[in-house]
């Protein structure tokens, strides 16, 4: 069985265009043999207070992290990152004995307002959508985890009720059919080349930080 755990980070669910109607047709899928979770940070944490030890269980328990949110200002929400700072810990995700994650994939699903051609040299962005991924990408890579092609819905704002639902249909059956459009299968460990040394972090029981 394939498990799969979505993280929403929308900070205005209730009036999303994009990110509602994909969880709603999620919602609507019969059982299978897909086992798919749902985690709503900003449901979980109106308080920005994360249950740290909770969230790296739901990790744990899958192959195949997704994260699901608008692109604001050219990154992740904030709720998301605070997140990703405190869950994705030296020593577990990343650095000396930090394995929890290698070998899992992550797959970026998001929306912006502006259209692709903004996402263009000529465009008002001044840059395709990839300049924006690298913080993505990099963390992907500093974790062990397969970064894979993102999905993205650009136009959101001006998307007509057809182009929504295709869109959120598209996100589904990708999902039922994970892992079979990822290409090679994950790999292993984190290469020595991309691990932090262990002298790079402070002590244990050092009082002050960078």
């Amino acid at each position: 069985m394939n498990r799969i755990l979505i993280l929403c980070a929308h900070p205005d669910l209730a009036h999303s265009r994009v990110t509602r109607r994909m969880l709603a047709q999620l919602a609507a899928l019969p059982p299978g043999p897909t086992q798919i979770a749902c985690r709503d940070l900003y449901a979980l944490y109106p308080d920005y207070v994360i249950d740290v030890a909770a969230e790296q269980q739901a990790l744990r328990e899958a192959d195949l992290l997704v994260w699901l949110h608008p692109l604001h200002w050219y990154g992740m929400p904030a709720l998301l990152k605070l997140w990703v700072d405190e869950v994705f810990g030296f020593g577990w995700a990343y650095g000396p004995g930090g394995d929890a994650l290698c070998g899992k994939d992550l797959w970026l699903v998001s929306s912006t307002g502006g259209s692709a051609s903004a996402y263009r040299e000529d465009g008002y962005n001044r840059h395709p959508i990839e300049a924006f991924l690298l913080p993505y990408t990099q963390t992907a890579r500093l974790c062990g985890l397969r970064f894979l092609p993102p999905l993205f819905l650009h136009g959101a704002h001006r998307a007509s009720e057809a182009e929504l639902q295709q869109h959120a249909s598209g996100f589904v059956q990708q999902l039922l059919n994970y892992p079979n459009w990822c290409g090679q299968a994950p790999g292993g460990p984190v290469a020595a080349a991309d691990r932090v040394p262990g002298d790079e972090r402070p002590a244990p029981d050092a009082q002050e930080t960078f």
